[in-house]
């Protein structure tokens, strides 16, 4: 993330969103996961333990890991991945300096590992989105994957590992699996909000009439549809595929209409996990004056 980070500036947009995302984790580590010693991973996760058995402040002991991780970042990773993480490596415990008072929400750990897990992906999500980084484990993942060359998910797994195995040693096993549990839900939340929640489709339709099917998508489902030069592999001849991406709500009326167009049709349907483009990102748009649909590879 920081490597990517790198090669991008950051607008006020994308301080505004570091602001809010740090607010968000920082407000489901003192309502959730602290007060059921929750243990999410990172540098916020390893104060909880820290709390528990020594009785230091979480804010404080944040500051006092990032600040040398943040040296770290500077001096290895270089200033450019520095500076897109001094805020959310920052923001995070200054915001619990305001509000370490807050009651916990739940007592109840399971509830406490699904909302507080769900909360705080979301917080570290919107971070993401505006290309900086909460800083914190992640550097050193990074630095194990410049320096050592291990790939980022074994790096990530040994960082985070490491976490878990300290609040292994401090709580029960049970405190632990609710753990777990909320480390799967952040990570799949950031996923959410990187992605989103439309689900897409990407269509492949093998056809020895694709000019009809071709006709149907663009006339009845109103999509467009891209032709692909192949060539068969048990007869050896050319001919065209047709790749079409559809709403996942969509995709019942899409294979109707191929079948229709060619019952004998060889459909492929894999998820698509971001479109860009006008029909998904942006508003569909018909020429005034246009009443013929146009093949736009010709």
């Amino acid at each position: 993330m920081l490597r990517v980070a790198k090669k991008y500036t950051l607008s006020m947009v994308d301080y505004v969103y570091i602001i809010i995302g740090s607010f968000l984790a920082s407000v489901s580590f003192q309502v959730f996961l602290l007060p059921n010693n929750i243990v999410s991973g990172g540098v916020s996760g390893l104060s909880i333990p820290a709390n528990a058995m020594f009785g230091w402040d979480p804010a404080l002991f944040q500051y006092g890991l990032n600040i040398p991780l943040l040296v770290l970042c500077f001096a290895v990773l270089g200033k450019e991945a520095g500076y897109k993480t001094i805020l959310g490596s920052l923001l995070l415990p200054f915001f619990l300096s305001f509000i370490g008072h807050w009651e916990p929400v739940t007592r109840d750990p399971l509830l406490a590992a699904i909302f507080g897990g769900g909360l705080t992906g979301l917080g570290i999500g919107i971070v993401y989105r505006a290309k900086s980084s909460t800083g914190g484990t992640s550097i050193i993942v990074q630095v194990l994957y410049q320096y050592l060359h291990l790939p980022l998910g074994l790096s990530t797994i040994m960082v985070d590992g490491v976490v878990i195995m300290v609040a292994l040693l401090v709580f029960d096993v049970e405190t632990v699996m609710y753990s777990l549990i909320s480390l799967f839900i952040v990570s799949r939340t950031i996923d959410l909000v990187q992605i989103g929640f439309n689900r897409n489709k990407n269509i492949f339709i093998i056809s020895d009439n694709p000019g009809d099917i071709r006709d149907a998508i663009l006339h009845t489902m109103e999509r467009g549809v891209t032709n692909l030069g192949i060539r068969g592999g048990y007869g050896n001849t050319d001919k065209d595929m047709l790749m079409a991406v559809v709403q996942e709500r969509e995709f019942t009326l899409l294979k109707e209409v191929v079948l229709k167009a060619d019952a004998d049709a060889f459909v492929v349907a894999m998820p698509a996990s971001e479109v860009l483009g006008r029909g998904f990102s942006l508003q569909k748009y018909f020429p005034v004056n246009e009443t013929e649909w146009t093949d736009e590879s010709k």
